[in-house]
């Protein structure tokens, strides 16, 4: 159906619904991350943020706008490893929250089932589990499809794919994907076009997310502790990632935010701040010892 041109003149037009802030609901977006970097965590807690309905369990700190059903698709990591990583998860949430998510939250295993949305079979099945959901995560995209994802054309026609389940369902979609090879090297997974394979998959996609481990110059310009300012280091650094956005068509952009991994790989938000360098230290000791 056509937009009333006269009518979107006259009256104040409708409220956007975000799933988290810039990502809107009923579009595709994308997570982006090197392999072992987080991703999967960050898109499994982002998943029980949005289906919590209750407080305590954005543990993100995402702030989604409205709970809502969820459907996980998790097509890299067996059964086994999903139950471990809930497990590890639910330690930081109360009863309360942990059974609003189990009503919520749908988190079904395909490694090894062949599954491919560009089967028609599994396309209708999918959208007939997720009709009505708020989000649905697919966990990775290389695994749900046999298209050539260097080509621009396939990557466009799977991306469509993607937002006709959208459409059908009334669900945000957010795929997660890897970063190129050259991405990952020279440390510019911040960028749009980070991600692996055709162009098409970013610039057809509404929002696009990305994990990226702590690098050597943030380790020692950056300090977890409020006691010393000591900079986290070389040894640390990989309990650290970076969450940030490269895309967003609908909202400003937000600033990046740290998480520290903890037990069990669960991302816990950390406020870093600029560390004290041993010169400082040095300085600032002086400076106390010549008072006494």
């Amino acid at each position: 159906m056509a937009i009333d041109i006269m009518v979107s003149f006259n009256q104040d037009p409708p409220q956007l619904d975000f799933i988290w802030p810039g990502f809107l609901s009923g579009t595709v977006g994308a997570l982006i991350a090197p392999g072992a970097t987080g991703k999967s965590f960050w898109a499994l807690e982002a998943s029980m943020s949005v289906a919590c309905g209750v407080s305590g369990g954005d543990l993100l700190g995402l702030n989604p706008f409205y709970s809502g059903r969820v459907f996980y698709l998790a097509g890299e990591d067996p059964e086994a490893v999903l139950v471990r990583r809930i497990h590890a998860i639910g330690k930081y949430f109360d009863l309360s929250a942990r059974k609003a998510i189990a009503e919520n939250l749908i988190v079904e295993p395909i490694m090894g089932s062949m599954f491919n949305i560009m089967d028609e079979r599994h396309l209708d099945r999918l959208i007939a589990l997720c009709t009505g959901m708020r989000l649905i995560v697919l966990d990775t995209l290389s695994r749900i499809h046999t298209l050539d994802e260097n080509s621009n054309g396939d990557m466009a026609r799977l991306v469509l794919t993607l937002e006709h389940v959208a459409v059908r369902t009334g669900a945000s979609v957010l795929y997660l994907h890897h970063v190129n090879k050259g991405s990952a090297r020279d440390g510019c997974i911040d960028q749009q076009q980070a991600a692996r394979g055709a162009s098409a998959l970013i610039d057809n996609a509404r929002w696009c997310g990305f994990v990226a481990k702590m690098a050597e110059d943030e380790a020692k310009a950056l300090s977890d502790s409020s006691y010393s300012r000591q900079p986290i280091g070389k040894d640390r650094r990989g309990f650290f990632v970076r969450f940030g956005v490269s895309k967003q068509n609908y909202d400003p952009v937000q600033i990046d935010r740290w998480y520290e991994r903890k037990e069990g790989g669960v991302l816990v938000p950390v406020s870093l701040m600029e560390a004290i360098q041993d010169k400082e230290i040095g300085c600032d000791i002086r400076r106390f010892s010549d008072g006494f």
